[in-house]
């Protein structure tokens, strides 16, 4: 399989040790934004919030890989808002 992340080793190589490690501290780093209420990851970062969470995610991660799951993680919250709102539509349509 293919995999559009470059690797933070110098072989070219990401083991499955370093996927792992890098998607624990990715899922740390956004349960403390989801605490804080903050969805772009970046936007906590003038309150001082999830500074030791970010610089983990930031230390475990290839630079593609955070600019890959910080849009996932934005596009998500969007999906979610969109398919609440055509919920609630579809709800009123059934009441009319």
């Amino acid at each position: 399989m293919w995999w559009p992340f470059s690797s933070t080793k110098d072989s070219g190589v990401s083991t499955r040790e370093d996927r792992q490690i890098c998607w624990e501290t990715r899922d740390q780093y956004f349960a403390c934004l989801d605490s804080i209420g903050v969805v772009k990851a970046g936007d906590e970062k003038n309150s001082g919030a999830c500074a030791s969470e970010n610089k983990s995610y930031e230390k475990n991660c290839a630079k593609s890989w955070i600019e890959y799951f910080n849009q996932r993680r934005v596009i998500a919250e969007a999906q979610k808002d969109r398919l609440a709102q055509a919920n609630t539509q579809a709800q009123n349509a059934k009441r009319q």
